[in-house]
């Protein structure tokens, strides 16, 4: 059974999630598309709340957000309660991201990260446990 992904970008991430859709596909996962589908621009909020909807209620297990400086994306996912959104922009902070923050979105800068280093970084958030013990008291004094 693939696993399923919830992946969204604005205009100035789209650029990124046609690769990164076809490196889930060839890996096993199956990637469910909440746009945006052209270079016209969008307002990134109308994406990011969509994704972050999505792996709130369960619906997914993990997310992926796109777009020109990935915080746009990251402070829209993070307002929803469920959601530990990531900025990142290296494979190791994707791999802290979940091993101490057990984060479920990762939101990507596509201005700023390389092609390559975004699939990685993708590949470690993806494959990279959540470590609990000290982590999971701190991760559970995050809500408000």
């Amino acid at each position: 059974m693939m696993k399923k992904i919830a992946i969204g970008a604005d205009h100035a991430g789209f650029s990124y999630k046609q690769p990164i859709k076809e490196w889930l596909e060839a890996n096993g996962y199956e990637p469910v598309d909440y746009g945006t589908d052209s270079f016209e621009s969008v307002d990134y909020p109308d994406f990011a709340h969509p994704v972050a909807s999505a792996v709130e209620n369960g619906e997914f297990e993990r997310g992926i957000l796109l777009c020109g400086s990935g915080q746009g994306v990251c402070m829209t996912a993070n307002k929803h309660a469920g959601i530990r959104a990531a900025l990142v922009w290296e494979k190791e902070i994707a791999e802290l991201s979940r091993q101490h923050n057990d984060a479920n979105i990762i939101c990507l800068p596509v201005r700023f990260i390389e092609l390559e280093e975004a699939l990685i970084s993708v590949q470690k958030f993806l494959s990279t446990d959540f470590e609990s013990g000290r982590h999971q008291r701190r991760v559970g004094k995050m809500a408000c």
